[in-house]
């Protein structure tokens, strides 16, 4: 009888987690206004007042979605790297790497992510502005203390929306391999890094 609940829990975590999955799919193929809560639950196979009981509304459920992509990035491009290691370039290339097949396989995710038809909304901004944060506290970390930390933190700043811009224009157009973004990626970071130490 213990055990229930934590069944019980699971499922409720598994069905909200299909119902994000779902909701990033949604809002990267339509615009936030075109799509309603009843098209939502029809998608999802579940009532509308189901979904409500997962989110308290579609602007919720939205910035939820928003707040899951962005989990979803920062945890599937985590590279161990030693502070004071950048910039070491085999450890950025295996980072870029990583945030290219996130990129790649999660494309849907990312575009809406960084392209979300609500960015104007505080919220949402805010959750974006996090997940450039996490990046840039991590690559600061491992650069370690070394020169100018201003400098550095612009230069990396810099680079998390050369990044950004690039990604999603090779989602765009694909005229490019994987490869050769990563490596265009490691050189652009490299030269940053290098001017900025």
């Amino acid at each position: 009888m213990a055990s229930s609940p934590k069944r019980s829990r699971l499922r409720v975590d598994e069905r909200r987690r299909q119902l994000l999955e779902l909701a990033t799919k949604l809002f990267a193929e339509r615009t936030y206004d075109e799509i309603s809560v009843d098209e939502i639950a029809q998608a999802a196979g579940i009532s509308k007042g189901l979904l409500y009981h997962y989110f308290p509304g579609k602007r919720a459920f939205y910035v939820a979605a928003v707040r899951h992509a962005a989990r979803q990035l920062l945890d599937e491009t985590d590279v161990e790297m030693a502070p004071g290691s950048l910039p070491d370039v085999g450890a950025m290339r295996r980072g870029i790497e990583r945030y290219l097949a996130f990129v790649e396989r999660s494309s849907t995710a990312y575009a809406f992510l960084l392209r979300g038809g609500m960015a104007a909304d505080a919220e949402v901004q805010g959750i974006v502005e996090e997940t450039r944060q996490a990046f840039l506290e991590r690559m600061m970390a491992e650069a370690g203390a070394v020169g100018d930390p201003a400098r550095l933190r612009t230069a990396l700043r810099g680079y998390i929306g050369f990044v950004e811009a690039a990604s999603l224009d090779w989602l765009e157009h694909r005229d490019l391999s994987r490869d050769e973004l990563a490596e265009l990626m490691v050189n652009a970071c490299v030269s940053l890094v290098s001017s900025a130490l």
